[in-house]
C-alpha cells in the first residue's frame, strides 16, 4: 500500500506563475551546481505534421528528485519523457541528459540509453527470452559485459524487485504485475542515471497496481531519480518532490505536492484534480 504520508528524500523548492506563462516555473536556487542536473530541457517544442505536441518546455531535473507528471490524455506528457530518451526528435530547443547535449536530430543515440532506463505501459519484454536473459541483454549487448557478470547483475536487480524466483521463466508465464517488475529490473540493470515511468500501471489490473507502485517507492526511498508519467496521485502524494501538471503541450502549473493538490493555482489544474480525485 502506498502511505500518503511518507516524507520525500529530497524536496525541491517551488513557486508558481500567477500569470500561468507557458513553460517550467523556476523551481531551483541560485546555488545549486550545473552538475546536479540530469535532465536540462531549454524551450523544446515538438510537431507531428502541423500539430504542435509539445510548446517552449523548459524543464530542470535533479539528481535525487522524483518528479510525476500528470494532465489529461494528449497532454503532451508521455511525448515530453520519450524525448529524453531519443524515442521522439523534437524540433526546436535543447535537452541535455546527463551531460549529453540533445540536437533536433537523433543523435547520441545509444550513449543517451546507458544513461536512461525506461518503464513502458505495456512492458515491451522480449517473449521468447527467460526472466533472466529480459534483464541480461543490454549490458551484453550495449555495455560489453561478460555473460557471467551480466548474469550476476541481473540477479541483483531481480532481487531488488522481489521476484528472483522467476529468472528461469518466460514473460508469458507471469502476472501483469511481475512482468512491470521485471521490466524494472531490466532497467535496472543498466545502472542509469535517471529513470522515466510512462504510465507503468495503467495497463495493470487493479490488483497488481499496488505491487508496481511498491517497487516504484522503495526505488524513490533509495534516492532514484526519477521522472514519472502517471495518474496514481497517492504515488505523486507520497513520493514526488514536485507534481508537473500538463495541458496542450504546456507546463501548466508545477509544486511540492502538498500545494500542488491543496492550493492548485490555475483554473485547468483545479478542473483537473476535481475530475481525478473523485474515483
Amino acid at each position: 500500500m502506498i502511505i500518503d504520508n511518507m516524507s520525500p528524500v529530497r524536496s525541491a523548492p517551488s513557486r508558481y506563475d500567477p500569470l500561468g506563462t507557458p513553460g517550467e516555473v523556476p523551481c531551483e536556487s541560485p546555488s545549486d551546481q550545473d552538475h546536479d542536473k540530469v535532465i536540462e530541457a531549454t524551450h523544446v517544442s515538438k510537431w507531428y505534421g502541423s500539430f504542435r505536441a509539445l510548446t517552449d518546455i523548459n524543464l530542470t531535473v535533479r539528481k535525487g528528485e522524483r518528479i510525476v507528471i500528470c494532465g489529461p490524455s494528449g497532454s503532451g506528457k508521455s511525448t515530453l519523457i520519450r524525448c529524453f530518451n531519443r524515442l521522439e526528435a523534437h524540433q526546436e530547443g535543447e535537452i541535455t541528459v546527463n551531460g549529453i547535449r540533445l540536437h533536433s536530430k537523433m543523435r547520441n543515440v545509444a550513449e543517451v540509453r546507458k544513461n536512461v532506463g525506461m518503464v513502458f505501459q505495456h512492458f515491451n519484454l522480449f517473449p521468447h527470452m527467460t526472466v533472466l536473459m529480459n534483464c541480461m541483454a543490454a549490458p551484453m549487448w550495449i555495455k560489453g559485459m561478460p555473460k557471467a557478470q551480466a548474469g550476476k547483475v541481473a540477479l541483483k536487480f531481480l532481487e531488488r524487485v522481489r521476484i528472483p524466483e522467476q529468472a528461469n521463466k518466460f514473460p508469458g508465464q507471469l502476472s501483469g504485475g511481475q512482468q512491470q517488475r521485471v521490466a524494472i529490473a531490466r532497467s535496472l540493470c543498466m545502472e542509469p542515471a535517471v529513470m522515466l515511468f510512462d504510465e507503468p500501471t495503467s495497463s495493470l489490473d487493479p490488483e497488481m497496481v499496488a505491487e508496481v507502485l511498491e517497487t516504484m517507492t522503495s526505488l524513490a526511498r533509495d534516492g532514484m531519480t526519477m521522472v514519472c508519467v502517471t495518474h496514481e496521485m497517492g504515488f505523486a502524494r507520497a513520493v514526488a518532490d514536485r507534481v508537473i501538471f500538463m495541458d496542450a503541450g504546456q507546463i501548466v502549473e508545477q509544486g511540492k505536492p502538498h500545494h500542488f493538490f491543496t492550493k492548485p493555482q490555475h483554473e485547468r489544474t483545479k478542473l483537473f484534480l476535481s475530475q481525478i480525485l473523485k474515483h
